[in-house]
Parts: C-alpha cells; sequence; structure tokens
C-alpha cells in the first residue's frame, strides 16, 4: 500500500473545475483530505476488491484517489456534464490501472445498484446556499440504499445530525475525524484568497 503522503502527491495533478456552480457548492476537494479519506477507508479494508461509488463526484478527486488503491470497480456520479469531462481528463493524467465509470445522475436518485460489496465516498454539498439547506441528507439517504459503509465530509458539528440520519436508517456512525478544508476564492461573493474550513469526516456502517 503506497504512503497517504504518496498518494496526495499523486492526486496534485487533478484539476477542478472551470466553471464551477454555486447553486451545486461546487469546489475541487483537497489532495491531502481526498488522500486522508481513502487511506483511511482502505486501512479499515473499505477499498481494495470493492465496488467505490464517489457520490456528486465532479472533477474526480475521491474517485481517483480510490482508484489509486485497488478497488474492483469505481464509479464516479455527477449532475453536471462539465466537471465530469474534466474527470475523464483528470483519470488520464493520474494513470489508474483500476477502471472508473463516470455516470452523469443525480446523486439523490443516481439508478446505481453495484453488485457486491460497495463503499460510498463524498464531499456532498455542504447546504450553505440559500434553498440548498441539508442537501448532504440526499446524499446520505442514496448512501444508506447502496453501500455497505459510506465516508462522507460534513461541515464542522455536523455528528448530532450523522448520527441521527445514521440510526433513522440502520447505520451506524463507528468512525469520525476532524480534518481541514483548504477553500480558495472561488465564487465572486468571497472576500478572502484563502480560506479554512473545519469539516468533520463520518465513516457510517450500513445494515
Amino acid at each position: 500500500m503506497a504512503t497517504k503522503s504518496a498518494l496526495t502527491q499523486q492526486l496534485g495533478v487533478v484539476a477542478g473545475f472551470d466553471d464551477p456552480r454555486v447553486d451545486l457548492e461546487q469546489y475541487r476537494t483537497p489532495p491531502e483530505l481526498a488522500a486522508h479519506l481513502v487511506h483511511t477507508a482502505d486501512l479499515q479494508g473499505d477499498v481494495e476488491g470493492r465496488t467505490v461509488v464517489d457520490l456528486g463526484c465532479g472533477t474526480g478527486m475521491l474517485a481517483l484517489a480510490a482508484a489509486l488503491r485497488g478497488p474492483e470497480h469505481v464509479v464516479g456520479v455527477d449532475i453536471d456534464p462539465a466537471p465530469l469531462s474534466t474527470a475523464r481528463e483528470n483519470q488520464r493524467r493520474v494513470g489508474t490501472s483500476s477502471g472508473v465509470s463516470w455516470v452523469r445522475a443525480d446523486a439523490a436518485a443516481p439508478g446505481v445498484c453495484p453488485a457486491g460489496e460497495t463503499t460510498v465516498i463524498m464531499n456532498p454539498p455542504f447546504g450553505a446556499q440559500r434553498g440548498n439547506e441539508h442537501a448532504d441528507r440526499a446524499f446520505l439517504a442514496t448512501a444508506a440504499e447502496i453501500a455497505d459503509v459510506s465516508y462522507s465530509i460534513h461541515n464542522a458539528d455536523s455528528a448530532d445530525f450523522v448520527e441521527s440520519f445514521a440510526a433513522d436508517n440502520d447505520g451506524t456512525v463507528t468512525h469520525a475525524f476532524q480534518a481541514d478544508f483548504d477553500l480558495p476564492r472561488t465564487f465572486d461573493f468571497h472576500d478572502e484568497e484563502r480560506r479554512h474550513i473545519d469539516v468533520e469526516v463520518f465513516r457510517v456502517r450500513w445494515d
């Protein structure tokens, strides 16, 4: 198994969004965070030999991180066709040996029914934009439907919500860790060149 730092380095070539949409809260997942999440999942036996589904994959950062760790197959799902095109280019840059399927679909109803053991990894919208509150709930609902286990990134202080949702949907939060989300200036309303956001990553086992 490659080290977490090596995985971070490999993901450094993954390009972000050419024209990010604020309504979809499209931000490039930092390579360091993607590597941390996938390395943790791999140590738990949740990547190698399994199907890995990245819900709201954007330009493919999490999906490609998983594809570098020996899964059976990876599926990246996103509703916006533009970042999926970039994700295909990123796959060529990274040079993954595992197969990746890029699917245009709504993460809330992806129409993806993986066979065998399945892990969902995702960086869902935080629901920071008006009209988009609790957007991460739909992503968790899909994970509960299609996966045995999921890893998801949420705003800090989301533990009560995630634990409650999991409990109501035959799931259990088994691991949680804090992380830093490095957010460069992306939209006109951002008044800082760079901002660090505290986030939490949750592993949920779905029964």
